[in-house]
Parts: structure tokens; C-alpha cells; sequence
């Protein structure tokens, strides 16, 4: 398997078809064998029937559900650990990160890093609740750990296959990967990316 593609999913009944549509779309121009893991993370809505029916026609995605509700953080790591691509990439599933920059992130890994990161540099969110607090975030983290990455909240990112299954995630540690990825011994980078406004869901 050349690449697989990790999307933790909750709650997201307004935005799957589309978003995998985009989504396979964008690789089909790849020319690469893929697998897409949807990793349903104890959904209360329609998602993971949605998902159902998606895994029914299309022979490249595989599910995985939680029976509750864990975070981002555990199903994360639920589906890097199943992954069987020699790449990896992880997106969000509320269609704010563009399908269309998985190949630029794959570009940008094939120039000699084992991670590549997605900064959202012209974020489309909420300002008070979502924009300052990464702002703040960011800058303690990089701070702490001397990682120069701008977006450790960035969920688009593009791994070596072995690192991102040698990542070790518990809590709310999917806001560290930069850091974790280069204390094992990591290259890591970042790449702007596109961040596109939510159009369904909460």
C-alpha cells in the first residue's frame, strides 16, 4: 500500500459524501494505491451509517467505530495504528482542510522529511474561541519544546508510514505531533495550507 489517509469522524452526517468525494478525487490524481480508514468516534448521529454506505462503494475505505465517545486524540491513534500505507496522511472530517493539498504535502515529504505539517495560515474560524486560544497555544508549545511548527493544531499532515505508526497518543496528545514526531528522531516541516470555513455541522 503506497498511501493510506486517517479521518477521525463525529458527528459529521453534513459533511461525509461530499467530503469524500473531494476526498477521492484528489487521489485518484495521485496515481497511487490508497486505503482511506474512517475512524468513527462514538458518533450520535448518522455518520457512521453514512460511512456504511460510502465503505459499500468504494472498495478503498475501511471503518473502525468507537461504541463511545473517546476524542480526536483516540481515534487518531486507533487508525495510525492500523494503517498499512508506506505514507501517511491525516485530515479533519468536517471539510476545513482541501483534499487538493494532499499532494503538496506528499511533495513536500518526498524532499527528505518523515513529517510534514499543515499550517493554516489564513484560518476560517471564530476569532475569540478558536483563533487566539491556537494563537496561544501554539506559541507555549513551541516555546516548550523548541519545535518551530506555527499550527500544532493542524490535523492535515503527511507521515512516514513507520513514524506515524510508531507515535504513541494519549489524552489531548495529537496537539504535540510535531514535537513527539522529532524527539524520536523526526525531520519535520510545515507547509501552508488551505483552510476553508465549515459549511455543515457544529
Amino acid at each position: 500500500m503506497d498511501l493510506s489517509v486517517v479521518l477521525p469522524v463525529f458527528n459529521e452526517e453534513g459533511n461525509l459524501e461530499a467530503l469524500h468525494a473531494e476526498l477521492t478525487e484528489a487521489l485518484a490524481g495521485l496515481g497511487l494505491r490508497y486505503e482511506v480508514l474512517y475512524v468513527d468516534d462514538g458518533s450520535r448521529d448518522a455518520s457512521f451509517s453514512i460511512l456504511q454506505r460510502i465503505r459499500e462503494a468504494d472498495p478503498c475505505v475501511r471503518l473502525l467505530r468507537f461504541r463511545r465517545n473517546y476524542g480526536q486524540t483516540a481515534a487518531l491513534a486507533a487508525g495510525l495504528e492500523r494503517t498499512q500505507g508506506d505514507v501517511v496522511v491525516t485530515l479533519d472530517s468536517d471539510r476545513q482542510n482541501d483534499p487538493r493539498d494532499i499532494a503538496r504535502l506528499l511533495a513536500r515529504l518526498g524532499e527528505g522529511y518523515d513529517l510534514v505539517s499543515g499550517w493554516r495560515k489564513d484560518r476560517k474560524d471564530d476569532f475569540w474561541s478558536r483563533r487566539l486560544p491556537s494563537v496561544a497555544a501554539n506559541r507555549m508549545i513551541r516555546a516548550i519544546t523548541g519545535v518551530r511548527v506555527h499550527d500544532y493544531g493542524c490535523m492535515l499532515k503527511a507521515y512516514r508510514g513507520d513514524v506515524a505508526r510508531e507515535l504513541r497518543l494519549y489524552g489531548e496528545m495529537h496537539r504535540f505531533i510535531p514535537a513527539i514526531a522529532a524527539d524520536l528522531g523526526a525531520r519535520v516541516d510545515e507547509l501552508v495550507v488551505n483552510h476553508r470555513p465549515r459549511v455543515a455541522g457544529t
